[in-house]
C-alpha cells in the first residue's frame, strides 16, 4: 500500500509542476512563446538543412544530460534526497507544461506531434534510468543501492545518449517533412 501511495505521490509532483508550467506559457509567457523557438518555422527549416555530426553531437548531449543526471547523484550523498526528488520531478513537469503549450500554440495538434517526436527513441531509455534514480532517492532507506542497479542505470543512460545523438535527428527530419 505505500509503494501505491509513494506512487501517486512522484505523479502528483510532476503534474503538479506539469499545470504550473501550462499556466505559466499560457498567462505570463504566451505572446513571446507564440513568436520563437523551435516551433517557429525558420528554426525548422535550417534544422531540415543542417548537417549534424553525430559524434560532436554525443559530446554536446553527454554535457547536457550528465548535469541533472549528477544532480541527482550528488543529492544521494545528501539528507535532501526526498526534496531532490520533489524538485526534479516538478522543474521537469514545469518546463513540460511550457514545451507543450508552445506546441499547440504555434502548430496546433503537428506542434504536439513534433514534442512528442522530439523525445523519440532515447526518452524510452532515460524514462526508467531516472524512475529507477528517483525511485531509489524516494524510498531511501527501505531500498538500497546495488550493483545491478549502477549497471543498469549506466547502460540505459549511454544507449539512451546514442539514440539521441545517431537516431533522433533522423527520425526529427522525417517527422518535420511529415508535417
Amino acid at each position: 500500500m505505500k509503494i501505491q501511495q509513494s506512487k501517486k505521490q512522484l505523479l502528483l509532483f510532476y503534474m503538479a509542476g506539469f499545470f504550473a508550467g501550462i499556466l505559466y506559457a499560457n498567462f505570463t509567457v504566451k505572446d513571446y512563446v507564440a513568436v520563437t523557438g523551435i516551433f517557429n518555422e525558420y528554426f525548422l527549416n535550417e534544422y531540415m538543412q543542417m548537417k549534424i555530426i553525430p559524434a560532436d553531437y554525443i559530446w554536446y548531449l553527454f554535457r547536457i544530460r550528465a548535469i541533472p543526471f549528477l544532480a541527482l547523484g550528488l543529492c544521494a550523498l545528501t539528507r535532501l534526497k526526498k526534496l531532490a526528488v520533489i524538485v526534479f520531478l516538478a522543474w521537469t513537469g514545469f518546463l513540460g507544461g511550457i514545451v507543450s503549450v508552445t506546441g499547440l500554440l504555434r502548430m496546433g495538434v503537428k506542434g504536439v506531434v513534433l514534442c512528442v517526436a522530439g523525445m523519440m527513441p532515447h526518452f524510452l531509455f532515460y524514462i526508467p534510468v531516472y524512475v529507477v534514480i528517483l525511485w531509489y532517492l524516494y524510498t531511501y532507506p527501505s531500498i538500497r543501492w546495488n550493483m545491478t542497479k549502477t549497471i543498469f542505470v549506466l547502460l540505459a543512460f549511454a544507449v539512451g545518449m546514442i539514440m539521441e545523438g545517431y537516431v533522433n535527428p533522423v527520425f526529427m527530419k522525417i517527422i518535420i517533412k511529415m508535417l
